[in-house]
């Protein structure tokens, strides 16, 4: 397999997207759960079917782009294109030496942006520190550590370690990255409206900023079609956190709205196929908030 990841990553960037595009259709054809899911979870976010259906290839783009952002040589930059839609934005934020916290949903190419932000960034502000889960098989652990471990790219497992290097990556004025619509272990989220169903959700991304004073950044990797590359797109946080922590719900639910936010801009790129309403192992809450189907929203975006 990893001779294969090293053929792979040698291949021109628009072949993988090709092959990505087939590997998505295939799975979403095979697997009757995953179809299930896909589309319910398109509809409760209000998403028309046309506007979904272009993530389905997106998903297989996604895993067959993975040999070429973790196996290149570190020193290589990411080709052919990388384009920015917001950098003043991200610039202004490390100038300030406040610490930054970037925050991406599951949508377009979210390995990408720590990648061109060590490598836009890097140099003059030290790296970015990005939140991820360790895989359970060690040997595939061991080898998804090693490749992602790049120049300016400092990664922290999801265990109360991982937080208080993200914390000290903050107070040092870096920024630190993670995805807020990932399914937190049980204990560190709490359960709030994601496209108007209950959703256990991290906490973490808001007490990070209420503990540190650090600033909050928008931000998604976008695939441009036919391997041209990618845009990386930098936004404010408009929706004022609490201030105190103590609030978790609200604060969690805030992060929410921004996630959904991004994601009706380009919904042709969420992986509308991820699990995000599944529950920790002790179940949902008895007083979980019942279910509503969230308003459409017309999107002109195409894949």
């Amino acid at each position: 397999m990893l001779r294969l990841f090293r053929w792979l990553a040698r291949a021109p960037l628009g072949l993988l997207h090709a092959v990505g595009a087939m590997l998505g259709w295939l799975t979403y054809w095979a697997s009757p759960s995953y179809r299930r899911r896909f589309t319910e979870n398109a509809r409760q976010a209000g998403i028309a079917p046309a506007a979904a259906r272009p993530a389905i290839a997106a998903a297989g783009r996604m895993v067959a782009e993975l040999p070429f952002l973790w196996l290149r040589p570190p020193s290589e930059p990411i080709r052919p294109r990388l384009n920015w839609d917001g950098r003043e934005l991200l610039a202004a934020a490390l100038q300030a030496r406040r610490g930054v916290v970037l925050l991406t949903p599951h949508m377009g190419s979210f390995e990408v942006t720590a990648q061109a932000i060590a490598q836009e960034f890097g140099p003059a502000f030290g790296p970015i520190t990005v939140l991820y889960r360790p895989a359970r098989n060690a040997q595939l652990r061991a080898w998804m550590d090693a490749s992602r471990a790049r120049p300016f790219v400092a990664t922290a497992p999801a265990t109360l370690a991982g937080v208080r290097q993200m914390i000290r990556a903050l107070r040092r004025g870096e920024a630190v990255g993670l995805l807020p619509d990932q399914v937190p272990p049980e204990g560190m989220g709490v359960w709030v409206p994601f496209f108007g169903k209950p959703a256990y959700t991290m906490t973490l991304a808001a007490r990070l900023v209420q503990q540190t004073g650090a600033v909050p950044l928008l931000i998604w990797g976008e695939r441009l079609a036919r391997g041209a590359g990618y845009t990386v797109h930098v936004s404010e946080f408009t929706e004022p956190l609490p201030q105190a922590s103590a609030a978790q719900a609200e604060s969690a639910a805030v992060i929410n709205r921004a996630m959904e936010h991004l994601i009706r801009q380009c919904p042709q790129q969420y992986l509308w196929g991820y699990h995000r309403y599944k529950a920790p192992r002790s179940g949902p809450p008895v007083d979980a908030l019942p279910a509503e189907p969230a308003p459409k929203h017309e999107n002109k975006n195409e894949d």
